[in-house]
């Protein structure tokens, strides 16, 4: 199959560096690389671990409510809170 490609400086650099290091035509090159990245989209995605987060104590809470702002601003401000 004939077609015309637009490809951008970066790719057509890399595609000739390739080229001249293999020996080998412009068409091995491109056809080597679309095959490799084609079957690369097409594969399955890895599955990894799953992640999971560790727990860590905090200790103790300082307050036994938290809903009272200027209570819980002055227990962790101390003498600055004003």
């Amino acid at each position: 199959m004939r077609t015309t490609l637009t490809i951008d400086d970066d790719i057509a650099a890399e595609i000739e560096r390739l080229r001249r290091a293999r020996d080998v035509s412009l068409k091995d090159v491109i056809n080597d690389a679309l095959r490799r990245g084609l079957s690369e989209i097409s594969a399955r995605p890895k599955l990894g671990e799953p992640f999971r987060t560790k727990a860590v104590s905090l200790g103790q809470m300082r307050l036994a409510n938290v809903d009272n702002t200027r209570d819980s601003l002055a227990v962790a401000e101390g003498e600055a809170f004003k």
